[in-house]
C-alpha cells in the first residue's frame, strides 16, 4: 500500500488494511484539558475547510460515532514532541505527552486529509477522508528553524502570521526575527523613540548588485513593529508551537541605531540609515553609557519575549572605527587586550553576563568565535562548518545555518537571468534535501552540540510578500525534512513524489512558490 504524501517524513508509518476515516459534519474532537488548546485549533482548521463547528469535548458523548481523540501519552513518549497517531474508519487517535506533540499529530492529521483542508473557503461538498494509518514519530532536532530579515524590508504583521503557520505546519519551531541592521530598525523601543522615528526609515534602497555605482531608487522605506503587535505575534506563534527569536545587531550592523543616537557611534558627524546594502563599518563605542542604552534595549526585548534565547548578532564587526578611535585604543589598553578581535569579544561577554543575570542564553553568529566564545553562547554557524565544529569542540551549543546550503535569498538555479535580481550564487532544491547538518568531523559526543538546523531568508533583494514566498518555498519544505526526519530519511525522488501532493496544499493557502520546473515538469 503506498505511503501518504506527508512533509517532512515521519519516524515510522504503516498504512493499515481497514476503511478510510470519513470527517462529517457530526465528528466530535475529545481532547482532556492539557490538550484541548490544540484540538481547539484543529477544530478552528477544519471549521474553516468544511463549514462544520465540530465540537471539543472533555468526555467523548455516548451517540458520537465519528471521533477525533486526544489522548495523554503512554510513559514511552518522552520527547515533549513526539506523537503517535492511529487512523481507523470512526475514530483517530492522537497521542502526545504534551501540548507540543499533539499539536504536531494534528499538522500530520491535517496532511492526511484534502489539500482543500488548507484553504480559507468551506468546501463541504468534498470527500474528507484520510487513510487509515498508525504513525509514530518525533523530531531528529530540537531547534527547526526559520530566519527572516525584517530589517532591509518591513513584512505586515499579517504577513509573518501566514508564514508562521506554515511554519508549524512543516513541524519548524523557531522564528528567528532579524530586527535591526544598518538599513533599518523595526521594534518599537519606549525609552529612545528616536529609534524608530529615525531609525525605522531610509530615504532610498540601492538598485541591483553593484550598489555603489547604480544609485539609489528614489523610493522611501519604512515601518516598525508596536510592542503590541510583537506581543500579539509572539502568543501567535506560541499556540503553534513557535518561539521567537528576536534579533539585536551588536557591536555591528549599528548604523541606523547610531543615525537615531549619534553618541553610541565612534564619528563626529552625523550618520544617516544606510541606503546600500553590504558590509558597513560602523559599530557602536565601548563607553558605559552604551552599554546602558544597550541594557535598556535588551530589557524591553527580553518583556517582549519569553524565548530562553536571545540573538545579539555579532557578525561582520569591521574594527576599522575601533582601530582608529583614540578613546576605544585606550580602553582596549586599559583592559589589556591584545587586539579588536578580542575587545569583541569583551564587548559580548559584557552582554552575555547581563543576559545570563536575566535567565537569558545569548545566540550569535559564528565571528562570536573570534577572540574568545562567551561562556555559554549557542552559535549560528553560517559560514560553513567550521564555526560549528569549533564550538562543538569547546562544549557549546551550534545550530547549522550554512550559506552556501541554507541560505534562501540565492537563487534557486543554475540560470540566474531567468530568475528576480538577488544574490547570484545557485541554490537548487536538491542541494538543500541532501544536506546532512552533523559534521563528519566530530565524535559522536561532539555531535550532540549540534541541536538544529536553520534557514535563512536576508531580504536585501526581497522587497515584497509574493518575492518571500518565491524565495523559501518549496526549499523550506526540504529543510523540515532535514530538520525533522531522521538522518536515513528517503531520497530526493521520493521527496518529490510527496511534494506534487504537498505543493497543492501550499496553493491552498496562496503561497506563492516557485514551481520546481526542473524536477516536476508542468503537465
Amino acid at each position: 500500500m503506498p505511503l501518504p504524501a506527508l512533509i517532512p517524513q515521519p519516524q515510522r508509518c504503516t498504512p493499515m488494511d481497514a476503511a478510510a476515516f470519513t470527517l462529517t459534519a457530526d465528528t466530535v474532537l475529545v481532547a482532556p484539558a492539557t490538550l484541548a488548546p490544540s484540538a481547539q485549533l484543529l477544530a478552528a482548521r477544519l471549521r474553516t475547510a468544511t463549514g462544520w463547528a465540530l465540537p471539543v469535548v472533555a468526555a467523548r458523548p455516548d451517540s458520537a460515532k465519528s471521533i477525533i481523540e486526544f489522548r495523554p501519552a503512554d510513559p514511552a513518549l518522552v520527547n515533549p514532541e513526539a506523537y503517535a497517531l492511529r487512523v481507523g474508519a470512526d475514530r483517530v487517535t492522537l497521542t502526545a505527552s504534551a501540548p507540543a506533540g499533539a499539536f504536531y499529530a494534528a499538522q500530520t492529521l491535517l496532511q492526511l486529509l484534502p489539500p482543500a483542508v488548507f484553504g480559507a473557503d468551506p468546501r463541504p461538498e468534498l470527500p474528507w477522508t484520510a487513510p487509515a494509518v498508525e504513525i509514530e514519530d518525533a523530531p531528529r532536532f530540537r531547534w527547526r528553524g526559520m530566519m527572516i530579515d525584517s530589517a532591509r524590508y518591513f513584512q505586515p504583521v499579517g504577513y509573518l502570521k501566514q508564514f508562521i503557520d506554515v511554519m508549524a505546519q512543516h513541524k519548524l519551531n523557531v522564528f528567528h526575527w532579524h530586527l535591526v541592521d544598518d538599513q533599518g530598525w523595526r521594534i518599537e523601543i519606549k525609552k529612545y523613540p528616536r529609534l524608530t522615528a529615525i531609525g525605522s526609515k531610509r530615504r532610498e534602497t540601492n538598485r541591483g548588485h553593484s550598489v555603489r555605482q547604480l544609485g539609489g531608487d528614489g523610493v522611501p522605506v519604512e515601518g516598525y513593529y508596536t510592542q503590541d503587535e510583537i506581543r500579539d505575534l509572539v502568543a501567535y506563534a506560541a499556540a503553534r508551537n513557535v518561539r521567537i527569536l528576536p534579533e539585536i545587531e551588536l557591536p555591528g550592523h549599528a548604523q541606523a541605531a547610531v543615525a537615531a543616537y549619534p553618541e553610541l557611534g565612534l564619528l563626529p558627524q552625523a550618520r544617516e540609515v544606510s541606503c546600500v546594502w553590504g558590509i558597513h563599518e560602523t559599530l557602536f563605542n565601548t563607553k558605559p553609557s552604551t552599554f546602558a542604552f544597550l541594557q535598556d534595549v535588551l530589557t524591553e526585548v527580553m518583556a517582549l519575549f519569553p524565548f530562553e534565547y536571545l540573538h545579539i548578532g555579532g557578525d561582520e564587526a569591521v574594527k576599522k572605527q575601533w582601530q582608529e578611535d583614540p578613546a576605544t585604543q585606550a580602553h582596549m589598553k586599559q583592559l589589556g587586550l591584545p587586539d579588536e578581535e578580542h575587545l569583541q569579544s569583551w564587548f559580548i561577554r559584557q552582554i552575555e553576563a547581563f543576559l545570563q543575570k536575566h535567565g537569558r542564553r545569548l545566540v550569535g553568529w559564528d565571528e562570536i568565535l573570534e577572540g574568545g566564545l562567551a561562556r555559554s553562547a549557542t552559535v549560528m554557524s553560517w559560514r560553513g562548518i567550521e564555526g560549528a565544529i569549533a564550538a562543538a569542540r569547546l562544549g557549546n551549543d551550534a545550530v547549522m545555518c550554512a550559506n552556501q546550503t541554507l541560505y534562501f535569498n540565492f537563487h534557486e538555479t543554475e540560470t540566474p537571468e531567468t530568475e528576480p535580481i538577488t544574490y547570484p550564487l545557485p541554490l537548487p532544491l536538491a542541494k538543500v534535501h541532501a544536506y546532512e547538518p552533523i559534521p563528519a568531523e566530530l565524535t559522536a559526543e561532539q555531535a550532540k552540540s549540534i541541536i538544529g538546523v536553520q534557514g535563512q531568508l536576508w531580504t536585501e533583494y526581497i522587497p515584497t510578500p509574493s518575492r518571500m514566498d518565491y524565495m523559501a518555498f518549496p526549499r523550506t519544505c526540504a529543510l523540515a525534512e532535514i530538520a525533522w526526519s531522521p538522518k536515513e530519511r528517503p531520497a530526493f525522488p521520493d521527496f518529490l513524489n510527496r511534494l506534487r501532493t504537498h505543493l497543492r496544499r501550499l496553493d491552498a493557502q496562496d503561497i506563492r512558490y516557485r514551481a520546481p520546473l526542473e524536477y516536476l515538469p508542468a503537465p
